[in-house]
């Protein structure tokens, strides 16, 4: 399937996105990867999915970098400071988001992506 449309952002050598890239790549699923480290996330984007999703989805409370930041801005996180801390912190964002054109997924599972591809 040839969709250059289809972008995969994320880390490089996060173990989900290695898991998600590995399936793209076996169905064939043509995409470009972004990667937050590098290239890190423009405002607007990140505002994009926040209006289609909600910043609570984004934001990754699992990791060591929400584990990392001071209390007083954990228990105040609301989504103007969740932007802020996103852009700041590109790894505290969920991943991967793959951007298919009109979809996005976050996070990886075969099965959600077998139902888009």
């Amino acid at each position: 399937m040839s969709n250059t449309n289809i972008t995969m952002y994320g880390i490089k050598n996060c173990d989900t996105i290695k898991k998600a890239r590995k399936w793209l790549e076996a169905e064939g699923v043509d995409y470009q990867f972004h990667d937050y480290k590098k290239e890190g996330i423009q405002k607007d984007q990140l505002i994009t999915w926040i209006n289609q999703l909600g910043w609570e989805v984004l934001l990754n409370k699992r990791g060591t970098t929400w584990r990392k930041l001071p209390d007083d801005v954990k228990d105040n996180i609301d989504e103007a400071s969740a932007i802020t801390v996103m852009l700041e912190n590109t790894s505290i964002i969920k991943r991967p988001v793959l951007d298919t054109g009109n979809t996005l997924l976050v996070g990886f599972s075969a099965d959600e992506y077998a139902k888009h591809f």
